[in-house]
């Protein structure tokens, strides 16, 4: 009876120790407030830990479309060193205001398009019919869900919305890295969120931009 007790004890210490440490990890989990919507400073993709590179609002006209975040294993300020890193990486989408999700899928692919060089460009198409398959089925995104787009390392690009994996993730890293362009490349979508997502110091957006601002 006495060795039972002291065992019976123990794992109670234990599952109170581990409780713990549990809330204390929930705790640890700092954000930020950005557009009145509280960003992770960290994540975790198969198994690594990730930190938040940058984030900022997606702006058509004076409307907010969505918040972005981008997620790495260190973090960088120019887009080469985005796409150069190693490891797991995620972006985060969450909508500020309702949203046709398929009229979104069809100007990411757009983006895509003007982003990506033609070599690159020829191995990805394949994917793009697709990926705007995916958008469409979803009908529409409402304020405050999420779209989360990851680089999984031997699995490829996984799309996630409203927590719910989208179709069968894309084996080639240049779909990941065309995506990213979307944000990052030499035809963002928003030059602002650009700035913040690679956490640099904002531009002059006049100066930068050559023609006007795109979508």
């Amino acid at each position: 009876m006495h060795l039972a007790s002291i065992r019976i004890k123990r794992l109670c210490v234990a599952a109170i120790m581990l409780c713990g440490a549990l809330s204390l990890s929930a705790a640890g989990a700092a954000t930020i407030e950005i557009a009145g919507m509280k960003v992770s400073e960290s994540a975790e993709v198969a198994g690594a830990g990730l930190e938040l590179n940058g984030s900022g609002v997606r702006y058509k006209g004076p409307f907010k479309v969505y918040l972005a975040a981008l997620y790495l294993n260190k973090k960088v300020a120019t887009p080469e060193a985005v796409y150069a890193a190693s490891g797991p990486k995620r972006v985060v989408l969450t909508m500020l205001r309702d949203v046709e999700s398929g009229e979104l899928g069809r100007l990411f692919i757009r983006s895509i398009q003007d982003n990506t060089p033609r070599n690159d460009l020829l191995k990805v198409l394949p994917a793009l019919p697709r990926m705007g398959e995916i958008f469409a089925e979803q009908k529409s995104l409402a304020s405050g869900d999420s779209i989360t787009i990851d680089w999984v390392p031997g699995a490829g690009t996984v799309i996630s919305a409203k927590g719910k994996v989208l179709g069968q993730p894309s084996k080639d890293p240049e779909f990941f890295n065309a995506m990213l362009a979307i944000w990052i490349g030499k035809a963002p979508v928003d030059w602002a969120l650009k700035d913040a997502l690679l956490g640099v110091q904002p531009r002059d957006l006049q100066a930068s931009r050559p023609g006007v601002q795109r979508r």
